[in-house]
């Protein structure tokens, strides 16, 4: 019995101090899990498909902020969607993601955040939305409100939401939303406390009810990166005048070529 109960004491001591462990390198490490940037040179040349503007912009003493407008083929302009994007690599990583709107007639204003491309600086959350509402701010130099489309893909989703709380636009677009960055963090470690552990939180929930013109979310059923389970708690917070698109098996690469995603894109840039 009591060879037993060392043995039962050894074994949870082991698993404790794995968990532990475990958890500490979660937390230091998170910032690396989450972001993925791929720094560029600040002479590095773009080479993109379509006709576009580079805007370096200083944000303050020590960091600036790389913003590229992909522009549309004809003169005339409909107005600007505002992208923000994903964690991964740098613009050049989303700049194909961009046709659907140029083809339209649409600019498409895409900025790289702290540390990626050639942004500089380092990234918290308050600087992600302190740049993406100076990108907005300028967006409105040239153009009205009810010709800015606020465009937020995974990681960008709770960014363009907080913009969308705080400013006017004709409307606001989620490709693959999280509910928030602490509950995307539960889907992949249930065992931690996510919430406390999370330095970056961006509650996109909270930022979609304060929402007061439309939204429209897109997530595909066989999404591996954010889960569909975690977009899908957003609903309860949209307005009757909101859509929520579910795009069968497309997952969280393909689910803007998908034919729904293109033809839904289509109607509301009508």
């Amino acid at each position: 019995m009591t060879f037993n109960k060392k043995k039962i004491y050894r074994w949870v001591k082991r698993i404790a101090i794995l968990y532990v462990t475990v958890g500490i390198g979660l937390f230091v490490f998170q910032q690396k899990f989450i972001l993925h940037p791929t720094k560029l040179a600040h002479n590095y040349t773009f080479k993109f498909d379509s006709k576009f503007e580079e805007i370096n912009i200083p944000f303050n003493d020590t960091d600036t902020l790389n913003l590229i407008k992909f522009l549309p083929p004809d003169t005339i302009r409909k107005g600007v969607v505002i992208y923000y994007h994903g964690n991964m690599n740098n613009v050049e990583h989303y700049a194909g993601f961009t046709k659907p709107f140029t083809s339209k007639g649409y600019e498409v204003w895409m900025e790289d955040y702290p540390s990626f491309g050639k942004s500089t600086g380092k990234i918290t959350e308050q600087k992600l939305y302190q740049q993406a509402m100076q990108v907005k701010k300028m967006a409105n130099e040239k153009f009205s409100n009810d010709s800015i489309i606020l465009y937020g893909k995974s990681l960008g989703t709770g960014i363009a939401a907080y913009v969308a709380r705080n400013t006017k636009a004709k409307m606001l677009i989620l490709e693959t939303p999280y509910y928030s960055i602490p509950a995307l963090f539960n889907c992949y470690a249930p065992i931690y406390p996510t919430t406390a552990m999370a330095t970056f939180k961006i509650p996109t929930y909270e930022y979609i009810q304060n929402v007061k013109y439309q939204i429209t979310i897109f997530h595909g059923t066989s999404d591996g990166v954010i889960p569909y389970s975690s977009s899908l708690k957003l609903k309860a917070f949209l307005k009757p005048t909101d859509t929520y698109i579910t795009i069968p098996n497309a997952d969280h690469i393909n689910i803007n070529k998908t034919k729904l995603y293109l033809t839904k894109i289509d109607s509301l840039l009508k």
